[in-house]
């Protein structure tokens, strides 16, 4: 039995849920998401959507939990929102925006200047002394992870300074150096 998949999804107020021709629709007071489905069986009523399988074969338990987080995330990406920030550590490493335009230096001889989706908010702050910090926000919590990724992988955290794009709050595995 898939624990996740069984749990109901409670709709809080503000949010409408429609299920039509396998796709799911959730609009609230942020934004309006859709997810096409298939393998399971949706149904919205008394303030909750529930997923169900039709059979207990390995695609349909797998596809079970699946779709009930994304339609939970779903749901509170339009109320709550989704939100990321990541940190730039090292020497240099800077990091603006202009509109939908970010604009980092990450040590290379040119800036890396990155458009990102219309959907997500893009915050950066730098302070004299502290490292400069990107905040990510959208209500597609899929959206958010992907552009988080994409900074990311500009320039990982490296294992023995810790120098590059993190995650705040990450903890990175540190390396001892050389041996002397």
């Amino acid at each position: 039995m898939s624990r996740i998949g069984n749990n109901p999804i409670a709709i809080p107020e503000g949010v409408t849920v429609e299920v039509q021709d396998k796709v799911i629709t959730v609009k609230g007071k942020l934004g309006e998401l859709h997810q096409p489905y298939s393998d399971v069986v949706i149904a919205v009523e008394d303030g909750q959507v529930t997923v169900s399988r039709p059979s207990e074969s390995k695609d349909h338990k797998a596809k079970h939990g699946l779709y009930r987080s994304l339609i939970s995330n779903m749901v509170e990406g339009v109320t709550k929102g989704w939100s990321k920030e990541l940190e730039l550590v090292g020497v240099g490493y800077r990091a603006s925006n202009q509109g939908q335009k970010l604009d980092i230096a990450l040590g290379f001889s040119h800036n890396i200047v990155l458009e990102v989706a219309p959907e997500v908010k893009i915050e950066t702050t730098s302070e004299k002394g502290k490292n400069p910090i990107i905040k990510l926000s959208s209500h597609d919590k899929q959206l958010v992870g992907q552009v988080a990724a994409k900074i990311r992988s500009f320039r990982k955290p490296e294992p023995y300074k810790g120098k590059g794009v993190k995650f705040v709050g990450e903890q990175l595995r540190r390396k001892a150096g050389k041996s002397a």
